[in-house]
Protein backbone atom coordinates (compact mmCIF):
# COMPACT_ATOMS: atom_id res chain seq x y z
CA UNK A 1 0.00 0.00 0.00
CA UNK A 2 1.15 3.55 -1.00
CA UNK A 3 2.10 6.17 1.79
CA UNK A 4 1.54 9.41 1.80
CA UNK A 5 3.94 12.11 3.90
CA UNK A 6 4.44 15.77 4.28
CA UNK A 7 8.09 16.59 3.95
CA UNK A 8 9.60 20.21 4.71
CA UNK A 9 10.92 21.44 1.79
CA UNK A 10 12.24 24.79 2.46
CA UNK A 11 12.16 26.82 5.44
CA UNK A 12 12.15 30.54 5.10
CA UNK A 13 11.29 33.59 6.57
CA UNK A 14 7.80 34.80 5.42
CA UNK A 15 7.92 38.70 4.65
CA UNK A 16 3.54 38.72 5.49
CA UNK A 17 3.59 37.59 9.17
CA UNK A 18 7.28 37.82 10.08
CA UNK A 19 8.64 34.89 11.03
CA UNK A 20 10.01 30.96 9.81
CA UNK A 21 7.44 28.84 8.10
CA UNK A 22 8.01 25.77 6.29
CA UNK A 23 7.20 24.74 2.78
CA UNK A 24 5.71 21.51 2.75
CA UNK A 25 5.21 18.99 0.10
CA UNK A 26 2.84 15.97 0.02
CA UNK A 27 4.98 13.00 -1.37
CA UNK A 28 3.73 9.35 -2.03
CA UNK A 29 5.79 7.02 -1.72
CA UNK A 30 4.71 3.83 -3.47
CA UNK A 31 4.46 -0.14 -1.97
CA UNK A 32 7.31 -2.07 -2.11
CA UNK A 33 6.51 -4.75 -5.03
CA UNK A 34 5.75 -1.34 -7.55
CA UNK A 35 8.83 0.16 -9.43
CA UNK A 36 7.88 3.77 -9.45
CA UNK A 37 9.41 6.88 -8.03
CA UNK A 38 7.86 8.82 -5.10
CA UNK A 39 5.45 11.57 -6.64
CA UNK A 40 4.91 14.99 -4.90
CA UNK A 41 0.89 15.41 -4.89
CA UNK A 42 0.62 18.57 -3.33
CA UNK A 43 2.44 21.59 -1.57
CA UNK A 44 1.44 24.05 1.22
CA UNK A 45 2.38 26.61 3.77
CA UNK A 46 2.84 25.74 7.24
CA UNK A 47 1.42 29.20 8.67
CA UNK A 48 -1.23 29.93 5.47
CA UNK A 49 -4.37 29.75 7.68
CA UNK A 50 -2.56 32.29 9.92
CA UNK A 51 -1.60 34.61 6.70
CA UNK A 52 -5.12 34.30 4.82
CA UNK A 53 -6.64 34.79 8.22
CA UNK A 54 -6.77 39.05 7.60
CA UNK A 55 -8.55 41.58 5.67
CA UNK A 56 -7.25 40.22 2.59
CA UNK A 57 -5.61 37.00 1.69
CA UNK A 58 -1.98 37.31 2.15
CA UNK A 59 -0.18 34.05 1.25
CA UNK A 60 2.07 33.97 -1.67
CA UNK A 61 2.86 30.16 -1.98
CA UNK A 62 -0.67 29.96 -1.57
CA UNK A 63 -2.47 32.05 -4.22
CA UNK A 64 0.18 32.81 -6.65
CA UNK A 65 1.38 30.31 -8.78
CA UNK A 66 4.24 32.99 -9.97
CA UNK A 67 6.19 33.16 -6.25
CA UNK A 68 9.36 31.52 -6.62
CA UNK A 69 8.32 28.71 -4.36
CA UNK A 70 6.74 27.68 -7.43
CA UNK A 71 10.11 27.17 -8.91
CA UNK A 72 12.55 25.35 -6.37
Amino acid sequence: MATKIWEVEKIYVCEYIGCEVAYEAEVVYPADHLPDSPRVVGHRCSHAKECNMGDKPNCAYGTNPNHPLYSM
